[in-house]
Parts: structure tokens; C-alpha cells; sequence
């Protein structure tokens, strides 16, 4: 008979959100179980790692984190240095992973594939709650494995399921043809990926902050490589919701972005293109020709590589036999996607929420860090901090700390320009970020 109170609890991925639920377990007296699927710690991270965060130290390293690895005697950074992704891994994961109440609990190169409850499918009522959570995963040779445990946290994140190009949601046709010729996210065009775009027209899709961060990068690559080109194209219609805060933002970084980009429109170093929508891309020769409208107006556009950076969506087939609740539309829990849906909320902050937010049907399964949001791009490392002290302290017993606010997020100019759209059952603001009163 397995003691369910004895079972530790698993973590899914090893990144800031993963490591610091780990941490708080560990502060707690309770066991983690982390499966990482890269070969490292903070492996998604490190793909990212050229690029500098929005935010400042003092809001990229979690509580319980902080408290272990000072223990240990962690020299902290400079709380209002801000770090790179690199910098992040190297002088805060790695270390926190090496911990030795840490290190003995992670599992790398071990890749989640799916968690039920044991003995039970989604659709069998009897006894679940008291039946242990099953994690199903492979280990670096490939082997399947499975191993028990009393609550899961999903903190797997969304960095290897970018959004295709398509407006519809869906790849155009070709796109995955020209695999070799696309790339998503953020690539390193100043360091690793140099060699692919240097001196080549290059076309980036999307307006958010990750496709700024390219258009930049390029930009300087540009400087070095005069032949450099670069066309910038929109699938929404206006500049207004890319341009940051600027002065306004607390968080200068993501304020700097904006106005780094508009400068760059007004003085033609970029060609723009919106509202654009890509309808086919065709090889041609050493190049892609992209089919698309702008607008209602049919063009043709000749260019070399295409980076796509349209955001990320979750995998939810992880959770396929568990009863998950989620937001039809942003792909979220239910209380949480009304604060965080960008029809309604464009901002770079939410209320701080935690477990009561996150909670599922399935009790003891909680998805927290980037993958919590769903498609909604808003997410801040530190309300990924938040959202695990609450759901470990409940999953500890410990109601009253799981029901409290303990984050104090920074205020935000990263608004739509116009009054702030209604939000349906949302905390009361104070402004148009949804900062809780």
C-alpha cells in the first residue's frame, strides 16, 4: 500500500518557475521530484540566453531560492543589475540546482509525456482524490518510466510550441516545407545564428516583444553587414500595443523596447508591413518568395529567411487523462484567463493569484510559470514565484499563507492606447494593468 502523504511532489520542468516550487518544497519539508527534459537545468532559457530581461535581479529570483542558496553562501547579484537569460542560468539555476537538498531530487533528460491518476482514467470517480498521480516519462536512452507522486506541478512552460505564422492560428501552406528557412522565437542573429542572417533579407512576423528583440538585433547586425535587410510585418493593424511604457514603465528594459522600435519606423531603418497576413510561402532557388495581404491588398515578397516570432501556445496533451478546466480561449485556468486575456487585458501585469486561481478539478494538479497563461503573452517571472509559494503552501495545508498576496509587481505602461477594456469578474484596479487595490 503507498503511503500518499510519503509520495513527493513532481515538477515538471526545471527552468526559474520549476526550480523555485522546488525550492519551496524543499523549505517546506517536502520532497520535489523535477523532471527536466533538456540535459540542464534551465535548458529553454539558455536558448534565449543572448536576451536581456524586462526586469531587474531583485525580481528574478524567488524567496525560498534566495534563502537556500544564501544558506549556502550565494553571493546575490546586484539587485538592480539586469541579467541576460545566460545570466539567469549561470549565476542563479545552476547553482540552486546543485544545492544538495536539490540536486539528488532532479531528473534530466527526462521527458513528461503524460500524468493520470493510478488505476484511473479521466472518466473513474471512485477514490480519485486519494489515488496517487502516475507521471509517465522517458529518460535520456528513451527508456519509459513511470513513478508515483502525491500532487503535480506543471511548470514545462510553452518555449517548444511556438506559434506558426499563420493569422488563423494554423501554418500557411509551405511553411513547414521551409523548415530550414524559418526560424521562431528569438534567435541568437548576433552570435549563434549569425551566419543565417547576416547580409540576407530577412522578414519578421509578429508584435510583441520578442519579434522587437529580433527587429533590433538585426538592425545592429545590420551596422556590421550593410547588405543586411529587414522587413517588419504586423498581423494586427497600428504600432500602438508594441511600443511599451517607455519613460512610464517601471520596467525601463521593456519601456527602452518600444522606444528603440518606433524609432526605428520613423526612421525607415525597417520596412513595415500592416496588417499583414502570410497566405504562402514558395522556395525560390536559395530564397522564399511569401504570398500575403496587407491589408485587402495582395503582395509578393522576395526574402531570404523568415523568423516567426507570433508567441507560444501550451501542450496540453500532457494532462489528457486528468480533468483539467481551461479557458476556452486563452487556453488558461478559468479564474485566471479573464485577468490575463489579451482581447480584454494587453498589459505586462496581472493581480498577483496562486493556487485558489489555479486550481483545477483534478485536486492536487496545478499548472504554473508561462504554461498557467496559456496563449496570453503577459507572463513576469516573478508572478510565476507567486503563483508557486501559493500552490505549495496548499498543497502543505497551509490555507492561510496559500490564500495570501506576498508580490508587489512593478507598474506597467504596456497598455492598449485607448481606456482600458472591461475585464469580466476581475479584482478592482487601480489602473489598466489590473494591479489589485
Amino acid at each position: 500500500m503507498t503511503n500518499f502523504a510519503e509520495l513527493p511532489v513532481a515538477v515538471i520542468g526545471a527552468g526559474p518557475v520549476g526550480l523555485a516550487a522546488a525550492s519551496h518544497l524543499v523549505e517546506r519539508g517536502l520532497t520535489p521530484l523535477v523532471f527536466e527534459a533538456g540535459p540542464a537545468v534551465g535548458h529553454a532559457v539558455r536558448d534565449w540566453g543572448h536576451v536581456r530581461l524586462f526586469s531587474p535581479w531583485r525580481f528574478n529570483v524567488d524567496g525560498a531560492a534566495r534563502r537556500l542558496l544564501a544558506a549556502a553562501g550565494w553571493h546575490a547579484p546586484d539587485a538592480d543589475g539586469v541579467p541576460t537569460g545566460r545570466d539567469v542560468v549561470e549565476r542563479y539555476l545552476a547553482p540552486l540546482a546543485a544545492l544538495p537538498g536539490m540536486a539528488p531530487h532532479l531528473r534530466l533528460g527526462a521527458r513528461v509525456v503524460a500524468v493520470t491518476r493510478l488505476g484511473r482514467d479521466k472518466a473513474r470517480d471512485d477514490g480519485r482524490d486519494a489515488a496517487p498521480f502516475a507521471v509517465v516519462w522517458r529518460d535520456a536512452a528513451g527508456i519509459e518510466r513511470r513513478s508515483l507522486a502525491r500532487a503535480v506541478i506543471d511548470a514545462s512552460g510553452t518555449w517548444t510550441r511556438p506559434n506558426p505564422m499563420g493569422v488563423d492560428g494554423l501554418a500557411v501552406p509551405g511553411e513547414a516545407a521551409a523548415a530550414d528557412r524559418i526560424a521562431h522565437g528569438l534567435p541568437d542573429v548576433l552570435g549563434r545564428d549569425r551566419d543565417r542572417h547576416a547580409g540576407r533579407h530577412v522578414l519578421v512576423v509578429g508584435g510583441g516583444h520578442s519579434a522587437i528583440n529580433v527587429v533590433l538585433d538585426l538592425l545592429r547586425l545590420r551596422e556590421e553587414v550593410a547588405t543586411t535587410r529587414v522587413t517588419w510585418a504586423l498581423r494586427r493593424p497600428g504600432i500602438e500595443r508594441l511600443l511599451g511604457g517607455g519613460l512610464n514603465d517601471q520596467l525601463p528594459e521593456r519601456g527602452n523596447l518600444g522606444t528603440a522600435a518606433l524609432r526605428a519606423i520613423e526612421t525607415g531603418a525597417v520596412t513595415l508591413l500592416a496588417p499583414f497576413a502570410a497566405e504562402a510561402i514558395a522556395r525560390d532557388g536559395d530564397g522564399l518568395t511569401v504570398e500575403a495581404r496587407q491589408g485587402e491588398t495582395p503582395i509578393r515578397l522576395a526574402v531570404d529567411r523568415i523568423v516567426v516570432a507570433t508567441g507560444f501556445r501550451p501542450d496540453l496533451s500532457l494532462a489528457r487523462e486528468l480533468r483539467v478546466a481551461l479557458d476556452p480561449v486563452v487556453e488558461a485556468p478559468p479564474a485566471l484567463a479573464p485577468l490575463i486575456d489579451p482581447n480584454l487585458h494587453s498589459c505586462g501585469t496581472v493581480p498577483p493569484h496562486g493556487a485558489r486561481e489555479l486550481a483545477h478539478p483534478e485536486a492536487g494538479f496545478y499548472v504554473a510559470g508561462a504554461k498557467s497563461y496559456g496563449r496570453a503573452p503577459t507572463f513576469l517571472m516573478a508572478t510565476g514565484h507567486e503563483q508557486v509559494r501559493s500552490i505549495v503552501a496548499e498543497i502543505a495545508g497551509d490555507h492561510a499563507a496559500a490564500s495570501r498576496v506576498e508580490l508587489v509587481l512593478p507598474e506597467t505602461g504596456v497598455c492598449n492606447g485607448g481606456p482600458a477594456a472591461p475585464v469580466r469578474d476581475a479584482p478592482k484596479a487601480t489602473s489598466c494593468c489590473g494591479t489589485a487595490a
